[in-house]
């Protein structure tokens, strides 16, 4: 079991979190004007990163989205950051 920190609600079981997205994904614009190449890519390419990484995850049982800055290799969670009024 790993403890991922909600910043509303405070340390919990990781099956209570779903993930979001990569952070600082662009989404490509103006719309109307985006291939459908550019788009899948937008939709389905990960970077996957071995280490550091910043992700959007939402905790489910609160329904809030926030930053978590975590290694993907160790599983660490250096830290989590409500977005609420933010964009990522």
């Amino acid at each position: 079991m790993q403890l991922f920190s909600c910043p509303f609600c405070g340390p919990r079981d990781e099956t209570e979190f779903h993930f979001a997205a990569e952070a600082g994904k662009t989404r490509p614009e103006p719309a109307g004007e985006v291939s459908p190449e550019a788009w899948s890519g937008y939709l389905y390419a990960k970077s996957n990163p071995g280490g550091p990484s910043r992700e959007i995850w939402q905790h489910v049982t609160c329904g809030e989205f926030f930053l978590m800055e975590r290694d993907t290799l160790t599983h660490e969670v250096a830290g989590s950051k409500a977005l609420r009024g933010q964009r990522p």
